[in-house]
């Protein structure tokens, strides 16, 4: 029986072609869609599961706090004390170890010099709390001693080529010497950090570098990932509970009050490492992550475009009852029972519906290279090759033959067959109403999705085109290397004899970058210094950074050579003089001011600056210069140049560089284009809308096209009656039009609200963004209408001109 129903399923495809093509074609796009946004959906959320412990390794995160509770910073890396004060004090702890990125890394072999990106520093027994693949090298030896490091088989040619590299010497940032004593395999791309090079955690302890009682003592110093391996069903949150008297045994000072306890002011957490990827955004993460909400809305939109593509199915299935009213008399006076009629149109759906899903995958693997040049994602159809995966993916299309077959399945095979062999049937009023709310469903889908995609665009062209307080043209970043330090000013002044090089400047942050550094502060009351609660964020310059930048002074002056005093005087941002509660910049201005253990005055106040992305408000901000010749003091170098030859301007400034320190690669960025990479997600958002909406009115407009269809064929012959009456086409289209609009119209009453609701929600993650204004809900209808009346009129028009004398010849 099975085997006569796939039989007559195949004739029945075959005999009304072009019907069957839209039914498979507007399937074969739905399912499509739902399979690249299963790869994305699978991808994200696989990271860090390749580790066999993941369920057991938590990362340490440390937040701060003011009196009031008030979270001002919340690290993911905490300070270097902390990893082993508890592996000696919890004792339940298996194994715990820490990551210090060294960022980018300038490290020599013989005559080749490469910039080594994301160096990290790694504890020996980081390879067993991680399952890295150790493929040359002893786990036990491996990065045990100082002066040792391993690296991927990727980093070991680009050095050694085909020579054997155990044992080779290279020479880092023209500074120390280690040697290879391990090879392992790369971490997959769904691993929250990566590093081609790690280096022994005890290198850390020569003084020129960090220094060992630096690394036993530096409770400010968060830098390090620190990662803890707990035994298996061990509560974690209990220890999470001890972790307050942890801090306040080894970081207060005796004699400290009850009410002043480390505690108070700085907590430590434990965050799964499966929970790292999408569910953390701290201050200060490795790598940039996912989003759990992303994931949510593009699940979301795979399970609508799926349900307007069955929903599609419906309506053009129903469209062509009129096509198989007869076959479906004939089978029922045959003796066809109607349980037998709808199991054959549930095995022409769901054939079709595997027929779809096997092009559907050809399709997915076709296009995911396309997808991931535009998103700058790196996902692949091999992931969705999984046991967990693979048995949906074949339920999947006899769900949605059924779901999508069900409702066409049981109308048709209600006709009676006296009326249907005597064309008398007609379908009730209540399933046209049915198929006219599923097609307000489709339409209401799209709109949503065209209301989206518009704000997100907005958004970008706000953030990327608003004024950021100062100009982020024609400045070039770059690492600052400590071999400037001997001659920096002969170095600078090397610059400026080309007059296309306008100024350079130095700084430890740069624009597009974090404010993560702060300390306490007192301000002038009185006769004394009163303590202030507001939290500044600081920032290291030189006499050169305003003017490189072109922040304004706003009261008082900028930072100068002139003046030896400047090494203990602070300029400050209008924000910070408002956090101190003072109505006017100037009234700041030579007042007394201690910032850490540095008491000075303040010279000026600078205008407020965009120096984070748009997603973070202006924080108040503190710049200083710093006084002696201490060679971490600085870590950017940004070099303003004139706009009319870049290239010249370039090309002098390498010559410099490779001039001063030869052993150190030339490499920059434009600030600008690191600005532009801020906002690379919403980017890659809003392309994904672009396309998705794209898709959803398509398949949207296949099914009106079958609605029309439908519609039309019930009214042949009224439409005929009104060209005999003497209607012109134009009329009869506006009379058949102006039903399906009046359908969009109703869409778009109820897509506005959900999508004003969505993106109001969705632009909260913006301190600074874009209003939703009225026109975009006018656009997107007036789209979706325009669209919408271009597939109706197809049908419409054809109806109007059809000849009356053969609708009204059977009357």
């Amino acid at each position: 029986m099975f085997r006569n129903y796939l039989k007559i399923a195949f004739r029945s495809l075959a005999r009304y072609k072009f019907i069957s093509f839209i039914n498979l074609f507007g399937l074969t796009i739905g399912l499509s869609c739902c399979l690249i946004i299963l790869t994305y959906l699978v991808n994200e959320t696989s990271y860090d599961k390749f580790n066999k412990k993941a369920d057991r390794i938590y990362r340490i995160t440390r937040s701060f706090n003011n009196d009031q509770g008030i979270v001002s910073l919340h690290l993911s890396a905490v300070a270097p004390p902390i990893a082993p004060l508890m592996q000696n004090d919890f004792r339940e702890i298996e194994k715990i170890t820490r990551l210090l990125p060294a960022g980018t890394t300038p490290v020599r072999y013989g005559d080749k010099l490469f910039n080594e990106q994301n160096v990290a520093f790694a504890d020996s027994n980081l390879l067993g709390v991680f399952d890295i693949k150790l493929l040359k090298g002893s786990p036990r030896t491996v990065l045990s001693e100082p002066y040792t490091a391993a690296m991927t088989p990727e980093a070991a040619h680009r050095y050694f080529g085909d020579t054997d590299p155990m044992g080779k010497v290279i020479r880092l940032n023209n500074r120390i010497n280690v040697t290879v004593t391990g090879i392992f395999s790369p971490l997959p791309p769904n691993s929250h950090f990566h590093s081609p090079i790690l280096l022994s955690f005890s290198t850390l302890e020569d003084s020129t570098i960090v220094g060992k009682r630096e690394l036993e003592n530096d409770w400010g110093g968060n830098a390090f990932y620190t990662y803890l391996l707990l035994p298996e069903k061990y509560n974690a949150r209990s220890l999470e509970a001890r972790l307050p008297a942890f801090l306040d045994r080894h970081m207060a000072e005796p004699g400290t009050a009850a009410n002043n306890m480390p505690s108070r002011f700085t907590k430590l957490y434990l965050q799964p490492l499966k929970d790292i990827h999408l569910r953390s955004h701290l201050d200060d993460e490795y790598e940039e992550n996912g989003d759990i909400n992303r994931v949510y809305i593009f699940s979301a939109i795979a399970l609508f475009i799926l349900i307007i593509a069955c929903i599609n199915y419906m309506n053009l299935s129903t469209a062509r009852s009129s096509l198989r009213a007869k076959e479906i008399g004939i089978r029922k006076v045959s003796g066809a029972l109607r349980t037998e009629i709808i199991l054959q149109f549930l095995s022409e759906s769901t054939l079709l519906s595997y027929v779809a899903m096997l092009l559907a995958l050809g399709l997915t693997w076709l296009t995911l290279p396309m997808l991931n040049n535009l998103t700058g994602l790196n996902l692949s159809a091999v992931s969705l090759a999984k046991p967990l995966i693979i048995t949906p993916l074949i339920l999947t299309p006899l769900a949605v033959g059924i779901l999508s077959g069900l409702y066409p399945a049981f109308i048709l095979s209600s006709f009676q067959p006296s009326k249907v062999l005597k064309g008398l049937f007609k379908v009730s009023g209540g399933n046209l109403s049915l198929r006219k709310a599923l097609v307000v469903v489709q339409f209401s889908v799209s709109i949503v999705l065209l209301i989206s995609t518009v704000v997100i665009f907005r958004q970008l062209h706000y953030i990327q085109n608003a004024s950021l307080g100062f100009n982020k043209d024609h400045i070039l970043v770059m690492n600052y290397n400590e071999g400037l330090d001997k001659n920096f000013e002969g170095f600078r002044n090397a610059l400026l004899e080309d007059p296309h090089v306008v100024s350079a400047a130095l700084s430890s942050r740069i624009p597009s970058g974090r404010l993560l550094d702060y300390q306490d502060a007192a301000t002038e009351s009185g006769d004394s210094l009163r303590p202030i609660s507001a939290n500044i964020k600081y920032l290291k310059v030189d006499q050169d950074f305003l003017k490189t930048y072109g922040i304004p002074i706003l009261a008082g002056r900028d930072f100068s050579r002139q003046y030896a005093t400047d090494s203990t005087g602070f300029v400050l941002n209008a924000a910070a003089t408002r956090a101190l509660g003072l109505p006017h910049p100037q009234d700041l201005v030579g007042k007394s001011f201690r910032y850490g253990d540095t008491k000075g005055r303040v010279i000026g106040i600078m205008g407020d600056f965009n120096f984070e992305s748009m997603h973070q408000a202006i924080l108040p901000m503190i710049l200083a210069v710093p006084g002696g010749q201490n060679s971490r003091k600085y870590s950017h170098l940004s070099i303003k140049i004139a706009g009319n030859d870049a290239a010249g301007a370039i090309a002098h400034i390498e010559a410099v560089w490779r001039r001063y320190v030869p052993e150190i690669p030339f490499e920059y960025n434009f600030l600008d284009e690191k600005f532009d990479r801020l906002y690379q997600s919403e980017q890659r958002q809003g392309s994904l809308f672009t396309t998705f909406s794209g898709i959803a009115i398509f398949i949207a407009c296949l099914g009106l096209l079958g609605l029309s269809a439908f519609s039309i064929s019930q009214r042949i012959k009224e439409i005929g009656v009104r060209k005999v009456l003497g209607a012109s086409t134009k009329q009869i289209v506006q009379l058949l039009s102006a039903d399906f609009l009046k359908l969009v119209a109703i869409a778009a009453a109820i897509a506005c609200p959900i999508g004003w609701f969505l993106m109001h929600g969705w632009l909260q993650d913006f301190a600074y963004r874009t209003s939703i204004s009225w026109w975009i809900f006018l656009a997107a209808g007036a789209l979706a209408a325009t669209v919408a009346l271009i597939t109706i009129s197809v049908q419409a028009v054809r109806a109007a001109m059809s000849n009356p004398a053969k609708s009204l010849r059977s009357e």
